[in-house]
């Protein structure tokens, strides 16, 4: 047990690193559409830390607030894949990002309240969000995959069930 104590606070440690990785990236292409390649690596981070919480997950007991996080970070890289790939939209690009830099913040308070049970992190999520990221899942179109990997070309698509099935498993 000692031991999945110290893994935890080891990934808590290189989590909030990824997490200021993470806002500098957004931060910097906020309002910079010709940066919107930047995105990917922000889903890689993101895809970092949704690795770890899941590896870390099978070493902690079932219903352990990390399983949320890992699927929360599901979400967040799965929006940051498609916001990488708009190119003329800059409005909606624009509101993709807000809505990353939110997610980001949130990832970040939840991180740093493992300790609490995941129905107190449920506070965390806002209607208002949850609303946003379904607004946002419905106007990507049919072009934008989730996966950036070499066979994305087919691409698995992100549609609203999708979307509804990633809320859901978090808990909305």
């Amino acid at each position: 047990m000692l031991d999945d104590l110290e893994i935890l606070e080891e990934f808590i440690v290189e989590s909030k690193k990824i997490i200021k990785d993470s806002l500098f990236i957004l931060d910097k292409v906020e309002g910079n559409i010709v940066q919107a390649n930047l995105i990917k690596d922000y889903g890689n981070l993101v895809d970092r830390l949704m690795g770890g919480a899941k590896s870390l997950a099978t070493l902690l007991p079932s219903g352990h607030s990390i399983i949320l996080l890992g699927d929360y970070a599901c979400l967040c890289k799965a929006v940051s894949y498609k916001t990488s790939q708009i190119k003329t939209n800059e409005q909606f690009f624009n509101i993709c990002v807000a809505l990353l830099q939110d997610a980001t913040e949130t990832l970040e308070i939840m991180i740093t309240n493992l300790d609490k049970s995941p129905a107190e992190l449920h506070k965390l999520f806002s209607i208002v969000f949850i609303e946003r990221l379904r607004w946002i899942s419905n106007k990507f179109n049919i072009e934008y995959v989730e996966s950036l990997s070499s066979s994305s070309k087919k691409g698995k698509q992100l549609v609203q069930s999708e979307i509804d099935s990633m809320l859901k498993k978090i808990g909305f």
